[in-house]
């Protein structure tokens, strides 16, 4: 029996983690794109001891582009090429038995051969190699991603950097959606391991986007919506800290 994250769990998942963290990075250009997704469907493509995190009776699938720039081991300084790339995830909100609350992520498609390599095997995330490019200017963004494999077409995204942003309402939709701090993953034969990352609130607005893709939807092998994404933000840059991996679950 698998137990309901608490407001409590939702609020230690914040804190600071114990320990030092294993990489740093800075996350900027945040574009997160939101809908509701059918629970059994969701839950039929998570590993064993890992369930549908839901709010309002739904669950949630996301599409995410951003810039992964400053990407470094702790304690190392950033290096040119090496430590700025692009990325974009699909990822949805889950829970383990013990209602710890999280991040799942059907994939990280990234620009960054060596970065792709690296995720893959220390932390067990399925990353995977990608044409991308992005350009900013002013405060429009420009985006445009295409998956490595046959019959991948181009996915591009059009918007714009946040204005007035604020950390999201404790309890509301914005709050569930963004202020996600653990991670999980899985090996081949279902091992299960989880992680922490730590920043600061994101700072958030609704996001104005001209133009939006389902296709990495589709790469991963879901339907895609017809409409458009029934919740659009945009976030300010974090300073971000990664902790290692440890196993867990079953």
């Amino acid at each position: 029996m698998d137990f309901q994250p608490t407001p409590e769990l939702r609020e230690a998942a914040r804190l600071t983690p114990e320990g030092r963290p294993v990489m740093r990075q800075r996350w900027s250009g945040l574009l997160f794109l939101h809908w509701r997704i059918d629970e059994a469907l969701l839950a039929a493509r998570l590993p064993p001891g890992l369930y549908p995190d839901t709010f309002d009776g739904s669950a949630w699938i996301g599409v995410v582009p951003f810039f992964m720039e400053r990407v470094r081991p702790a304690g190392f300084p950033a290096m040119p090429w090496l430590s700025w790339f692009l990325e974009l995830n699909v990822r949805t909100y889950v829970h383990d038995e013990a209602g710890n609350p999280g991040v799942w992520f059907f994939s990280l498609d990234c620009d960054q051969p060596v970065a792709v390599e690296i995720a893959r095997r220390l932390f067990h995330l399925p990353y995977e190699h990608a044409a991308m490019k992005a350009r900013t200017a002013g405060n429009a963004v420009a985006y445009d991603c295409r998956r490595r494999i046959a019959g991948a077409r181009n996915c591009r995204f059009e918007y714009e950097l946040p204005v007035d942003a604020a950390p999201a309402a404790a309890d509301s939709l914005e709050w569930f959606l963004v202020e996600r701090y653990l991670l999980f993953s899985s090996r081949p034969g279902g091992r299960l391991y989880r992680g922490r990352v730590h920043h600061e609130p994101y700072r958030i607005s609704p996001g104005r986007c001209a133009a939006w893709s389902t296709e990495p939807l589709r790469w991963d092998g879901f339907p895609e919506p017809a409409e458009p994404a029934e919740s659009v933000l945009v976030a300010e840059p974090v300073d971000v800290r990664i902790y290692g991996m440890e196993r867990c679950g079953r």
